[in-house]
């Protein structure tokens, strides 16, 4: 982008300092603490976040949101232009209906991206999961999660080869205690149609 200037985006997303911006991904990303909510304290801003940004694929539209959202019309549209006017959503005119999705080219989308992925635990699930089960060979992200909806259960499935399903169950439990969330983890042969890759695994040769 041209001239750009990350402390107007940031003020447009509710984070009014840069230097706290640059701190909060160094605590997010690093040491794994979830503050997204402490610094965007508008629900349905951080919804949309989670929505847009959890996989760049999701798109949505202002009725079918307000829908999925529970909220009403006009606070989404507030929301979304926030959004969109800091250049987060880009917006596609499709059949008099107006589509939203993330905008990739943004500078700061892999950072909120990142963000988003920690403050749902992904990251966290990825780790325990590839140090605790086995040759896992790939992690999924599928369900509500994968479609951007935080309805509090998150689902993945995993594929590999010997992996420890006796631990499977203590390993759940553990991960849901630091995530606060729901979690079920199924085992596959195949990978998912429609799921978001997590982890996949890169030989070192």
């Amino acid at each position: 982008m041209d001239n750009y200037d990350p402390g107007k985006d940031l003020f447009l997303l509710g984070i009014w300092n840069m230097k706290l911006f640059k701190y909060f991904c160094y605590l997010t990303i690093k040491i794994a603490k979830p503050l997204l909510e402490t610094l965007i304290t508008s629900k349905t801003r951080l919804k949309l976040l989670i929505k847009f940004f959890v996989a760049a694929t999701n798109k949505g539209y202002l009725n079918g949101l307000a829908q999925e959202f529970g909220e009403s019309t006009n606070a989404i549209r507030k929301e979304l232009n926030h959004l969109a006017v800091a250049g987060y959503l880009k917006k596609n005119q499709e059949n008099n209906k107006i589509q939203y999705l993330a905008n990739t080219m943004h500078p700061l989308f892999s950072s909120l991206q990142k963000i988003v992925h920690q403050h749902l635990g992904l990251e966290f699930i990825a780790e325990q999961v590839i140090d605790r089960m086995g040759d896992v060979q790939t992690i999924s992200l599928v369900g509500d999660y994968a479609q951007g909806r935080d309805t509090g259960t998150i689902e993945i499935v995993i594929c590999g080869h010997q992996l420890n399903h006796d631990y499977l169950v203590g390993l759940t439990r553990k991960i849901e205690a630091q995530i606060d969330r729901r979690l079920q983890i199924k085992v596959s042969k195949d990978i998912p149609e429609g799921g978001i890759v997590l982890y996949t695994y890169q030989s070192a040769n």
